[in-house]
């Protein structure tokens, strides 16, 4: 079963990143992509998980999810990952992995640090040259911020309306293309990998109290100032990679 690469804190907004076993494109099919959406829905049903963004790519994964205190997130990336490399492995006739054994967590801020993340998140196929706009990568949570169905909704956009201070779900339709719109005009969609390597992204004051609530754990990390974010880092990094 996976395993965060770190301890959760509960009550964090959390940037998840997955790859595929041996970073093998195990997703490059649309099929795997949607089953992979259809048990991120499920454990939203079965565990209550508060979903604010994702993306799913041909060989990774990013996920942007509220944890509450009941261990949602870990008991849903158990569930995605098990459920949807059983399928894979079934169909396709195969044994072995489908994922790496570990994901990466990092604990976001609120307002202008999730806002960050968010598009950071949203533009990862436009980064990887697959398309020129997020709206064009089905299997992603731009679209449904813009358009959210009727029915199987994931994002819950009230929660991140109020996570990013927006007053409502109108409004937060409208900024998000103009965050999108923002970034692409200006051609910051390069990798960064603060997004995917750091433990804990915030202001000052949000990084001081991730390491607090660490405890001994925190003895050994760093902290330090990056492109107007505090991050929180590891010494030496275990995971990164073109994310």
């Amino acid at each position: 079963m996976p395993r965060a690469n770190r301890s959760f804190i509960p009550n964090q907004i959390w940037h998840i990143t997955h790859r595929c076993h041996k970073k093998e494109f195990l997703l490059k099919f649309k099929r795997d992509r949607e089953r992979w959406l259809y048990w991120l829905f499920e454990s939203k049903k079965r565990f209550g998980l508060t979903v604010l963004d994702y993306i799913v790519t041909s060989n990774h994964i990013h996920l942007l999810v509220e944890d509450g205190a009941n261990q949602e997130v870990a008991q849903s990336m158990q569930l995605i990952a098990g459920r949807t490399a059983q399928e894979y492995n079934q169909r396709k006739k195969r044994q072995g992995a489908l994922w790496s054994d570990r994901y990466h967590a990092t604990a976001v801020d609120t307002n202008e640090y999730l806002i960050r993340c968010l598009t950071y998140i949203d533009l990862n196929m436009v980064r990887a040259g697959r398309v020129k706009h997020p709206s064009e990568w089905k299997q992603s949570g731009y679209n449904e911020i813009q358009n959210p169905p009727k029915r199987y909704q994931i994002i819950n956009r009230k929660r991140l309306s109020e996570l990013t201070g927006i007053s409502d779900a109108i409004q937060l339709s409208e900024e998000h293309v103009h965050w999108i719109n923002k970034a692409l005009t200006a051609n910051k969609i390069q990798r960064d990998e603060k997004w995917t390597t750091s433990l804990a992204i915030g202001s000052h004051l949000f990084a001081e109290n991730y390491l607090d609530d660490a405890g001994g754990k925190a003895s050994y990390r760093q902290m330090k100032v990056l492109d107007e974010c505090t991050v929180v880092k590891e010494p030496t990094l275990a995971y990164s990679d073109h994310l």
